[in-house]
């Protein structure tokens, strides 16, 4: 086996530890459930920029794989959903990455529209599923990180919302009382996002000054 792959095993290990440990910083919760938001979201996106698209999605489904495992009673649904939806945000936010994908990854918010509206009570607040037009339209201004964290972030939640709206009995009322607060939860999220891709671009940027291990690490250079 040759130094690259060798240094992948590395990237994708370091990534990780990370991951894990801001899995489970707890940041705020997921509106409607017990799960909490945690400084995971924030950091995950950003793998696929770093690592390249099929090693980010790697890295973040295994870090969820080890999270269920630890801590999943098999019982609840919910953390199993959460899983799926980060990895749609990390492939959306590899996209200046990866063309070809950025042209599929705008059909799942699409996707996610109509499965919600298939639903009953999705139906009764269609309006709501209107949020996901949000990635779909970031898509054309995907140069500027703060909107391609909006997009990434509004994709998962895109995702998330279709299998929520099937897997757990919410009210028409309910979703209709999201609506201001998922606008701020998500702008939140898209700023934690950004600063957190800041801080990282800046740390490995350093270390790939110091450490030739990191050599192979992407970096956007104009945002360092």
């Amino acid at each position: 086996m040759n130094n690259t792959y060798y240094k992948k095993i590395l990237y994708l290990l370091t990534f990780c530890f990370v991951g894990y440990i801001a899995l489970q910083i707890k940041f705020t919760n997921v509106i409607g459930t017990d799960v909490s938001f945690t400084l995971f979201d924030f950091f995950a996106p950003t793998a696929a920029a770093f690592l390249g698209g099929p090693l980010g999605l790697l890295t973040i489904f295994l870090v969820g794989l080890i999270n269920l495992a630890t801590h999943w009673s098999g019982l609840e649904l919910v953390p199993f959903i959460r899983l799926f939806p980060t990895l749609f945000a990390v492939m959306y936010f590899a996209l200046p990455q990866d063309k070809k994908a950025g042209k599929l990854i705008i059909i799942v918010p699409s996707l996610a529209m109509i499965i919600f509206w298939l639903h009953p009570v999705g139906r009764q607040v269609w309006y709501y599923a209107l949020l996901w037009l949000i990635p779909i339209a970031s898509y054309f201004k995907r140069n500027y990180l703060f909107i391609r964290s909006l997009g990434a972030t509004m994709t998962a939640h895109s995702v998330g919302g279709a299998a929520f709206i099937w897997a757990i009995q919410i009210p028409a009322e309910v979703w209709q009382g999201l609506l201001p607060v998922v606008i701020i939860e998500r702008i939140l999220m898209a700023i934690g996002i950004s600063l957190s891709y800041l801080m990282l671009i800046n740390m490995f940027k350093y270390l790939k000054k110091k450490l030739s291990s990191f050599d192979q690490i992407n970096i956007e250079e104009h945002y360092s």
